[in-house]
């Protein structure tokens, strides 16, 4: 592991307390690229992310845009700002009407990065527009704003065409990489969905309104456990996933797994939160399913259920537990095992 540490991170690292520091010295307590990539959630590259040395939070995800757009440093140390901030100056609707942003308070608003060359947004676009025709006709004040990532204006003004909410002006850019760098957009669409305050509610907003046809759950407030399917399946590329497996023929084990597991769930997920840091597990409960079925083909598990799992698309690994009986103990002992990297993983 030295070896890997220094081909990507050179022989010596400068702590921050200017100490040099052998990457091989890393390495022997057990600091690895594959739980850098977890942490930070890292899921394309190149990618720089910039952190606090002090306390080793995130600074900034979209470094490279940082670099891109202020060669100089004149922003740094390029912190997150309010969305407010970011987002301060003429939004504009697709009949030419402009209005300032200061318009979107009291709002819970969706920041949609989107572009019409992508036909992943094209689809969720079209859905999206009845998702925000039900949720103004149910009384709820809720605002789109588009980003787009279109590479010419004439396609930004087609495909904004189809949409009845607002947009950053196309001739904005440095507004647009701003809301970009602000939110850490490693791919589109991304729709983030933020409270009245401007804080993130979501940052799954694309799988939210694929689940929730009805918008019945607006605003989308995170569940700690979710059930596998088509749309957010996504989701296990982001880093470690528990999943549990059940028999979905016996109509209660679903939602009764779910019980099962998140307490669990919402102890890890508040920890994190506390010390402002996201959480190091997704959790899911898995159905017998055709999804179910191909995850398990790609995976090489077995088919028996219940079946407890981690799953770490990114590292290529897996983790196993085929007990007869899941427990809310033996789960709790599993991810514990997990986080204190006590298990042996087993090649995906």
């Amino acid at each position: 592991m030295a070896g890997a540490l220094s081909e990507v991170l050179g022989e010596v690292l400068v702590a921050a307390d200017g100490e040099e520091v052998a990457v091989s010295a890393l390495a022997a307590r057990g600091v690895s690229l594959l739980k850098l990539w977890n942490k930070y959630r890292v899921s394309n590259i190149p990618s720089l992310i910039f952190i606090d040395a002090s306390t080793g939070k995130v600074v900034c995800r979209n470094g490279l845009l940082v670099i891109r757009d202020d060669p100089e440093g004149l922003e740094f140390p390029w912190g997150p700002k309010p969305f407010s901030e970011v987002v301060a100056g003429p939004l504009q609707r697709n009949n030419g009407q402009t209005i300032d942003s200061t318009a979107l308070e009291g709002s819970h608003v969706g920041v949609y990065f989107s572009a019409h060359w992508c036909p992943p947004c094209r689809s969720l676009t079209r859905v999206l527009v009845e998702s925000y025709r039900k949720i103004k006709e149910a009384g709820q004040k809720f605002e789109i704003l588009f980003v787009s990532a279109d590479r010419s204006e004439d396609s930004f003004k087609q495909y904004f065409s189809e949409m009845p909410w607002v947009a950053v002006p196309y001739a904005d850019e440095a507004r647009r990489s701003r809301l970009n760098r602000l939110y850490g957009i490693q791919g589109i669409p991304t729709l983030i969905v933020l409270d009245p305050k401007g804080e993130v509610i979501t940052r799954q907003g694309r799988v939210e309104v694929l689940n929730d046809i009805e918008c019945r759950e607006f605003p989308w407030h995170p569940k700690p456990v979710l059930e596998l399917t088509d749309s957010n399946a996504v989701q296990l590329n982001e880093g470690p996933c528990l999943v549990l497996f059940v028999d979905s023929e016996d109509d209660g084990e679903s939602e009764a797994a779910k019980q099962l597991i998140q307490p669990i769930a919402e102890k890890i997920i508040a920890k994190y939160k506390a010390k402002e840091e996201e959480a190091p597990l997704l959790f899911f409960v898995a159905g017998e399913d055709d999804m179910t079925d191909s995850l398990r083909d790609y995976t090489n598990l077995p088919e028996a259920a219940p079946l407890l799992t981690i799953l770490d698309m990114s590292a290529r690994a897996k983790y196993v537990m085929d007990v007869e009986e899941i427990t809310p103990e033996i789960v709790e002992a599993f991810v514990s095992d997990f986080l204190a990297d006590k298990l042996k993983p087993e090649p995906i």
